[in-house]
């Protein structure tokens, strides 16, 4: 490696190891334990890559990087933390961090990373980040910035380092297997295995015990516990009883409402009281539209990775992305982009293209349908009726008020601000707001307020 890194961290031991591997591997290293000294050295135009911790004596690593990106643009900044929590990853990610690290690192791990990251700054001077919670391959990814899923986070990260057993909810599709391995990856018992264990694992007498021996005080998760018959469910509540010096975190995932398959008969009551210790609902892709355009970078971001070709999204495909129901949720997302791009003539992914892979999936024609001629009314009317209709018998998630205008105030602004060249006087003129009202909006639907162009 060819470079000079920039330590910052509390613990002198870290700074020492860091130091030492970094100058055998061919580096240049200053090592403080002061954020004040770090971006003093920032300031100065020292380091080719920063490496920091988060909770310092003399302030928050994560509140930094601003800063840093203000007075240093396109320098890498590599956050560890003994903080391992997937709020700090979630921290990390939106203060655009390079990368993100949780502590005990793993040494040669980090001098991967700091390599790559001396190398783009070395070849573009640009870092594109890199942070992402751990996933495996063909896993979903834990990917959102919606009021939904920051709710999750919140949730997960309260229950991370518990023991509570956690009962996690939701749609096929959703990531639930994902929650509960992150839930493993980021708590204590990371170090720990992790066990999944399935119907016919438990089936035979010594399954139970089997399963234990292999978790050896890690987590068990029960995939789909509604569809496990009831003489497994008595074996699992046993194995649950049996306590002992290595005893596991359990979790359960299931797509059906478990209370109400309780009431059905179909799932042990004594089970389901010893399941919902925590109970996590993932959010369907539908209640949380605006995570859409992240979740398309992260796909397509991917495909590149493993060799495809390059692509992106014509804003009107985009928008076409946003408006269907995806009733297979962030799986079916996946694989639509995955068949897009494959099949996309251009490097740029067309509405027409999109038009024609999704017609061949379910709930299309509500996205696509609709006369030119149909009222404002009708057409949030419809949508709204789809909405509704796709929850079945059960009733939507509660704050339907909210989400909705939230749907409807977002294009509106942003359509008023690229037809005033977004000017926000003007602006707000044309809407009959007040100014501060504008903004105040602008600041709670993170619009992006950039050079617009007026509309003719």
């Amino acid at each position: 490696m060819d470079g000079t890194v920039l330590v910052a961290d509390d613990d002198r031991t870290i700074r020492t190891v860091l130091t030492q591997a970094l100058t055998r591997a061919g580096c240049k290293v200053h090592a403080t334990s002061s954020l004040t000294t770090l971006m003093r050295w920032v300031a100065e135009g020292k380091g080719d890559v920063v490496i920091s911790d988060v909770m310092m004596p003399d302030g928050n690593g994560l509140e930094m990087l601003p800063k840093i990106a203000e007075d240093r643009p396109g320098l890498p900044v590599i956050v560890i933390s003994a903080q391992n929590t997937i709020m700090t990853a979630i921290q990390a990610a939106e203060a655009e961090a390079y990368d993100y690290l949780p502590k005990p690192f793993d040494l040669p791990d980090l001098m991967k990373r700091t390599a790559r990251a001396l190398e783009v700054r070395r070849t573009s001077g640009a870092p594109t980040s890199q942070i992402e919670v751990k996933e495996r391959p063909d896993e979903l990814p834990l990917v959102g910035r919606t009021p939904a899923m920051q709710a999750l986070y919140r949730l997960v990260a309260k229950v991370m380092n518990t023991d509570l057993s956690v009962l996690i909810s939701g749609e096929s599709g959703t990531g639930k297997s994902l929650i509960a391995r992150a839930i493993h990856d980021f708590s204590d018992r990371r170090n720990l295995p992790f066990v999944t264990a399935t119907a016919a694992d438990l089936s035979e007498l010594e399954g139970p015990s089997k399963v234990l021996a292999r978790a050896k005080g890690g987590t068990v998760l029960f995939d789909e516990i509604s569809d496990i018959d009831g003489e497994v469910q008595a074996r699992i509540v046993r194995m649950m009883d049996a306590g002992g010096d290595a005893t596991p975190r359990f979790m359960a995932t299931s797509q059906s409402d478990l209370s109400r398959a309780m009431d059905d008969g179909k799932v042990r009551q004594d089970l389901f009281y010893r399941l919902s210790g925590a109970s996590i609902h993932v959010p369907a892709l539908r209640e949380r539209v605006d995570d859409i355009p992240l979740l398309t970078e992260h796909f397509l971001a991917r495909a590149e990775r493993d060799g495809s070709a390059a692509r992106r999204f014509a804003d009107g495909a985009l928008e076409l992305m946003r408006v269907y129901s995806w009733p297979g949720n962030v799986r079916q997302l996946e694989n639509a982009i995955r068949r897009l791009v494959l099949t996309a003539r251009t490097d740029e992914i067309t509405r027409s293209e999109v038009e024609a892979v999704l017609g061949n999936q379910p709930e299309l024609e509500p996205a696509l349908g609709g006369a030119d001629t149909e009222k404002l009314s009708g057409a949030v009317a419809r949508h709204l009726r789809r909405y509704f209709d796709l929850h079945g018998n059960m009733l939507p998630p509660p704050g339907v008020y909210a989400r909705i205008l939230r749907e409807v105030e977002m294009p509106l602004i942003e359509i008023a601000l690229d037809a005033t060249g977004g000017n926000q006087a003007k602006c707000a003129d044309l809407l009959g707001i007040n100014r501060n009202t504008l903004r105040k909006k602008i600041t709670d639907l993170d619009i992006r307020v950039t050079r617009r162009r007026k509309l003719m």
